[in-house]
């Protein structure tokens, strides 16, 4: 007879991974807790657990029931696995987990950028996993956070809603009622082009450290972001992504929601353009900017935000020479060539793929004969 899944494992021990293990155990879940390195997770494998503090409450003592670099036994026998690294580690954990995976367990990535779900179910496919497995990914991160010690970890602020969509999307209520006790700030999103392609990072996170690039490297980011970075010509840029990554997914038939609607749902923060709604936002002051550029608004954005993005554009003939601009702008500070590192068409099982093909991928789980699955 098999075993029943029960409880969470959490891969990453991060500002994210820490806080949401923490926050699991201190509300009586089953957790586990994965960290490729075993170094990192020594001080909590050592107390048992994490100490969290919410808002400004007083601490409060998180218990894990395994603390592992072992990713077989973190996966064994675990309900849902929340992934919280950076978008650039999905194909890695993925490869990692696909021998260990059993039927029935719920991946979801926290968040999963652009494509996330996507490339994690192709690379499981490519892997062999045989193991009827559900991928999901949440648009945004639910919590505000941050590691405050060794074994220890802050929750800010913790998200009233979090829009989430499984792979297919035939398979998101399943998932949110596995999550309902422990996160009911899940809602449905159609499927996850609209997780995807409502990526607010993508137009926020790297432009704006780029076009700042000067300021940051002269005061380590010792100006406000949003408030002070946000510039009437760094606002025309951002406008500029925006619409393009509303056209790319206008031809995939997602209605986007523009970065202006997103500031008006999400903060109340209202304005005729963005310069005005983000200087009206009274969540970003007090934020900011980046202490150096190998941050993550550009070595994470970039490849698994920006660079997704355009391919899909170029796929489908949508202009998206904004975007690429700023892809090649990383790519001459960093010295990195993005298009090869990011996210391609290949990489999320789309390769060759219509757009008929792919909301019906999407939507239902089921790939045309000319995909990988064959």
């Amino acid at each position: 007879m098999t075993k029943q899944l029960n409880g969470y494992t959490v891969i990453g021990a991060g500002h994210g991974g820490k806080a949401m293990a923490a926050h699991l155990g201190m509300r009586g879940f089953p957790v586990r807790l994965f960290n490729r390195t075993a170094e990192r997770v020594e001080a909590i494998k050592a107390r048992k657990g994490i100490g969290l503090t919410v808002h400004d409450q007083e601490e409060r003592f998180g218990p894990l029931e395994l603390v592992t670099s072992d990713i077989g036994l973190a996966l064994q026998g675990s309900k849902v696995i929340m992934v919280v690294v950076p978008a650039t580690g999905h194909r890695d954990i993925a490869e990692r987990c696909a021998p260990y995976l059993q039927d029935g367990q719920i991946v979801v990535l926290n968040p999963g950028r652009t494509g996330g779900a996507l490339e994690f179910k192709n690379t499981l496919n490519l892997s062999g996993c045989k193991a009827d497995v559900t991928v999901a990914e949440a648009q945004t991160f639910i919590f505000a956070s941050r590691s405050m010690g060794p074994a220890e970890a802050k929750i800010f602020r913790i998200k009233n809603t979090v829009p989430l969509a499984a792979l297919p999307a035939t398979r998101t209520p399943q998932v949110l009622a596995a999550l309902e006790e422990a996160y009911p700030q899940f809602i449905a999103a159609p499927n996850v082009l609209h997780t995807s392609l409502n990526n607010m990072g993508a137009i926020f996170h790297p432009a704006l450290t780029l076009f700042n690039a000067g300021r940051i490297e002269s005061t380590r980011g010792n100006f406000e972001f949003y408030i002070d970075g946000v510039t009437s010509s760094v606002a025309k840029v951002l406008e500029a992504l925006d619409r393009e990554r509303m056209t790319v997914a206008a031809i995939l038939g997602i209605r986007a929601v523009s970065a202006l609607e997103w500031l008006e749902e999400a903060y109340a923060a209202t304005g005729s353009n963005l310069l005005e709604a983000i200087h009206n936002n009274p969540g970003y002051v007090g934020i900011k900017a980046p202490r150096n550029l190998e941050h993550r608004y550009i070595f994470e954005d970039v490849p698994m935000s920006l660079v997704p993005i355009s391919a899909l554009g170029k796929n489908f003939g949508v202009s998206t020479r904004t975007i690429d601009s700023v892809i090649l702008l990383a790519r001459v500070i960093h010295g990195v060539d993005y298009y090869q590192r990011g996210r391609s068409m290949a990489d999320l099982g789309l390769e060759n793929l219509t757009v008929a093909e792919i909301q019906h991928y999407v939507n239902t789980g089921e790939l045309s004969d000319r995909s990988w699955a064959e």
